[in-house]
């Protein structure tokens, strides 16, 4: 497949800057891959896209607060965003060690040191390249309630915000899913942002299961292919989790004759990282590379909820691997002309 494919024009008018005023407000466009039909909904209609013995699966991960921002002796502004943490020798809690970006990378040296607030110093160890640091942090006490306490939700790149916007604020509780349990994501399972409680009570009532996954979301969900084929791309590891109950609950809904209803590309590639014959998934936890695009089989998703995502994205390869190449460019064709709002706080699809 070309990464070609992949493009479609987008107006950046089209780009959610901000949330829907309330979660459940975004809108809806169902994908039906049997006959290849598109509809418009809102997203409090999503309950009623569901069947009783159906199993949804959530991912639980939680978006770390992970954007430091502090200054250099001269005064100029220095920003270090927190990618991935490495496992540090010493059970010290006063010392993280983080894969980082630094800012403005080309004036920063190894040594340097700053107080990005709440008592904790980031001290640059080593450039890893493309503006990539090693980062030692360390407080008097424990790092991470005073890391969490210090630094900002880190937006994506595509949600422009100053320091100084209002509406900082809002991202604090809105760039995180209700059910958000687990830290270690630098960016939200966009899909689950959608939810509310009394909407996750309406899918109970209805006889919907619940279970959940844990995917860590990596910086690299960003990254554009960059290859001229897909198949090519090398995809960015990501750290997930799928506990025993939800691999029972994935059998009992088999066993029901229920389907399993992924929410966020994050979910399904957990879900197929562990599949298993049958439909059925097998407890475990690790690292993941799994790059589903089309051609490549799906074991255990039967329908799924996604938002609207990048163009030349590994995640658009994925939806497109579930939904068909031509009904999906048929879809966000259709979304575009219908002015859906796209990306992190963007409306939603749903496709079965």
């Amino acid at each position: 497949m070309k990464t070609g494919m992949l493009e479609f024009d987008l107006p950046d008018a089209l780009i959610a800057q901000h949330p829907a005023a309330r979660r459940r407000d975004a809108r809806l466009m169902t994908v039906d891959r049997g006959v290849g039909a598109i509809g418009h909904r809102r997203f409090a209609e999503f309950p009623s896209l569901l069947r009783a013995g159906d199993l949804l699966v959530l991912n639980d991960t939680r978006v770390i607060r992970g954007r430091l921002r502090s200054k250099r002796p001269t005064g100029g502004a220095v920003e270090i965003f927190l990618l991935s943490q490495s496992v540090d020798a010493a059970s010290d809690q006063r010392v993280e060690t983080w894969l980082a970006l630094a800012r403005p990378s080309k004036r920063l040296q190894a040594g340097d040191a700053f107080d990005v607030g709440e008592g904790v110093t980031a001290t640059l160890l080593a450039a890893e390249g493309d503006g990539r640091w090693t980062v030692r942090l360390t407080a008097p006490g424990p790092v991470e309630p005073a890391r969490e306490r210090a630094g900002e939700i880190p937006l994506p790149p595509y949600i422009r915000r100053s320091p100084g916007d209002a509406n900082l604020s809002e991202d604090a509780t809105r760039y995180q899913t209700v059910f958000a349990r687990r830290p270690g994501s630098v960016a939200a399972p966009t899909a689950g942002l959608h939810f509310d409680p009394e909407l996750l009570d309406e899918v109970r009532r209805l006889g919907v299961s619940i279970a959940y996954v844990t995917l860590s979301v990596g910086y690299g969900t960003f990254s554009p292919i960059r290859t001229e084929s897909v198949e090519d791309y090398d995809i960015h590891a990501e750290r997930y989790r799928l506990p025993e109950e939800t691999a029972e609950a994935v059998a009992s809904a088999r066993a029901r004759g229920g389907r399993v209803v992924a929410v966020g590309t994050t979910s399904v590639r957990t879900l197929e990282t562990c599949a298993a014959d049958g439909g059925l998934v097998c407890p475990g936890e690790g690292e993941t590379r799994i790059f589903l695009y089309p051609g490549r089989p799906f074991r255990v998703v039967d329908a799924m909820l996604t938002n609207f995502h990048l163009p030349k994205s590994s995640l658009l390869a994925l939806v497109m691997a579930f939904g068909g190449i031509d009904l999906v460019r048929s879809a966000y064709a259709e979304a575009v002309a219908g002015r859906y709002r796209f990306f992190s706080y963007g409306d939603a699809m749903f496709l079965s």
